[in-house]
């Protein structure tokens, strides 16, 4: 490789990566187009105003290099506030100190002040401001380009320009800083909202898979233990596996059709309320478990989270007695109060293992946990563990809220 290739190949990718810094850069254009613009204000404004000053210095080479040195240093402004600030203050005072034609010279400076303050530097932007109101009242005559002292008037007026604005500057730092804290709440919210979702869709995906892959097996070991001596009795065991996995994969399918985003198609399962307890009752029964229901006070409609959560807790407490209680049979309890509902399963086998018993189903600690999320999000209460008397319980007391 030449010489020659070697630099052009340097130059190309010096230049590809300062397009890349640029394009990475928040708010590029913007900062950009607004330096374009104040030096253009500056210059150009400034040079017809210098035309109706004859008593000025002219304008020459040094006072166009600070008229647009300023406002190029807008351009990283966000990135260095403070030190923006500081350069483009020395700068303006140095073109107003040297006694160049007066003219709309203090842009970049408004321009740096308000970024300043918005992005937290206010201390050090007020003490430019102070620094300000004394050295361009008094540096020009300091320095002999002006023949006169500032009076009184010049005094009040700059001094209530400078008030005007740092009203405005806090006003708009008090309106980013409103904006800002709705934006991070906003997001916060949206979170939440979502970690709340996947915890739900967890729940309903484990209450859906647990209790008819539950029976599911339990059948399994039921057909393959009387396959060859009775084969009448496998035959109901094979058939409670199907219907059991025809109703996993009918409520697996809904929750996957809430997943998507389109909602192409309608959820093709009912929604889970205690009006399919008979039908989970059913199930149970057919999968070998004994199960009597005992209904409590009179029946009235329920508010939609606390009826799925009714029968979330049955349906997960069936499963517990299922896998881990033995040869047992169940009671479900449901007695309709006032102001709550309590939901009872009593089973009469010989209790789940310590570690099912408190962690509930699947191994993961994930049945009895998840019906705790549930009971809590309602405000109510769950117990469960063994009873006198041998088996176990889990009862759990929803309140309605008002909402009869």
């Amino acid at each position: 490789m030449t010489e020659q290739e070697t630099k052009r190949e340097q130059k190309q990718a010096l230049g590809s990566g300062s397009k890349e810094w640029f394009r990475r850069w928040p708010g590029r254009r913007a900062d950009v187009t607004i330096a374009v613009a104040i030096a253009f204000v500056q210059v150009v404004f400034t040079s017809l105003a210098a035309v109706h000053q004859p008593g000025r210095r002219p304008l020459d080479a040094l006072a166009y290099t600070l008229l647009v040195a300023a406002p190029v240093a807008l351009v990283v402004r966000r990135r260095y506030p403070a030190p923006v600030l500081a350069f483009v203050f020395g700068v303006t005072l140095a073109y107003w100190a040297i006694g160049y034609a007066r003219g709309p010279i203090f842009f970049a400076l408004i321009v740096a002040f308000f970024t300043a303050v918005m992005l937290g530097h206010r201390l050090f932007a007020v003490l430019c401001l102070a620094a300000g109101y004394v050295s361009f009242l008094w540096l020009p005559y300091l320095v002999g380009t002006e023949a006169a002292a500032p009076t009184v008037a010049a005094d009040l007026g700059l001094a209530a320009w400078l008030l005007v604005l740092l009203s405005a500057a806090e006003l708009l730092r008090i309106r980013r800083t409103r904006n800002l804290e709705e934006a991070r709440t906003r997001e916060e919210e949206d979170r939440r909202r979502a970690s709340e979702e996947r915890l739900r869709i967890a729940r309903d995906l484990h209450d859906v898979l647990a209790h008819n892959i539950s029976l599911i097996n339990v059948q399994a070991g039921v057909a393959l233990h009387l396959m060859d001596e009775r084969p009448e009795q496998a035959r109901t065991a094979l058939t409670a596996i199907k219907q059991a996995s025809k109703q996993a994969l009918t409520e697996l399918r809904s929750v996957l059709d809430i997943l998507r985003e389109g909602g192409e198609h309608a959820p093709r399962a009912p929604a889970p309320t205690l009006d399919r307890l008979d039908d989970l009752v059913s199930g149970a029964t057919a999968a070998g478990l004994e199960v009597r229901t005992r209904i409590e006070g009179k029946a009235w409609p329920l508010p939609t989270g606390v009826d799925g959560a009714a029968f979330r807790i049955v349906q997960e407490a069936l499963t517990n007695v299922a896998r881990h209680a033995g040869p047992a049979s169940a009671t479900v309890y449901l007695l309709y109060g006032e102001d709550d509902l309590t939901v009872q399963v009593d089973d009469d086998g010989h209790g789940p293992s310590p570690a099912a018993g408190t962690a509930g189903t699947c191994g993961s600690g994930k049945g009895i946990q998840g019906m705790h999320e549930r009971v809590t999000a309602l405000g109510g209460e769950l117990r469960a563990g063994p009873r006198q008397g041998g088996g176990f319980r889990v009862r759990a007391r929803l309140p309605v809220n008002g909402s009869r």
